[in-house]
């Protein structure tokens, strides 16, 4: 038995965007939970097991994987998807250093860079900076359309999710807003859209729109 503990509009909509393209949204049972949001909005919910009150979080047969990068490896393996690459794809290794690429550095240094205090010589030793991330991204975009190979992995919906939050923060042009285009026209947009909104009127919470008018 599987089951994604999952928020709407939120990290773990990643998640539910990869079971859609998967086609195995139906097959996980999906217990959409409150979590703690920007503006004080929502709360720690006591059905979620997360030991920090987060998403996502998947239950496997009573145990728990926790961190997107972790539950994409998972789920790509298990239903031995396209989407991921196995342990006898010569791209695994691209597969699973972006998993975790995207966890140490891109995430980081985009929120930083977003509060501004991306400058702090500290946070360019532990996780680089924002110069050398987008260089990291064109030397892998310009040898294929996407980061692994001509198709579409998990790797790059987990690596773009963010510029989907922070928009201004993709280059105006080049390989990597080209690339960013390319990952949105894969995903199902309309579906993840559809579901978030029904399931955020479901928890009382107001429109995506709504909190960052606010914000």
């Amino acid at each position: 038995m599987m089951k994604l503990y999952h928020s709407p509009h939120s990290r773990s909509t990643g998640i539910l965007s990869l079971l859609r393209l998967m086609g195995k949204e139906d097959e996980i049972d999906i217990e959409t939970v409150h979590i703690k949001r920007h503006g004080g909005l929502g709360r720690l919910d006591p059905k979620n097991p997360h030991p920090e009150g987060k998403v996502p979080l998947l239950e496997v047969d009573g145990r728990f994987i926790r961190e997107r990068g972790a539950i994409m490896l998972f789920l790509t393996d298990h239903f031995d998807s396209p989407l991921g690459r196995g342990p006898d794809d010569p791209a695994r290794s691209e597969y699973l250093s972006w998993l975790f690429y995207y966890g140490n550095v891109v995430e980081p240094i985009l929120y930083l860079t977003y509060l501004e205090i991306a400058d702090n010589a500290m946070i360019h030793d532990w996780c680089r900076d924002q110069a050398t991330m987008f260089a990291t991204l064109d030397a892998a975009l310009s040898k294929h359309s996407f980061l692994l190979d001509d198709a579409f992995s998990a790797a790059d919906l987990l690596v773009s999710a963010p510029f989907q939050w922070f928009p201004d923060l993709i280059p105006e042009r080049g390989v990597v807003r080209e690339w960013f285009d390319r990952c949105m026209a894969r995903q199902d947009t309309a579906f993840i859209e559809t579901y978030d909104a029904r399931e955020m009127k479901r928890l009382g919470l107001p429109s995506i729109e709504e909190i960052y008018e606010d914000a």
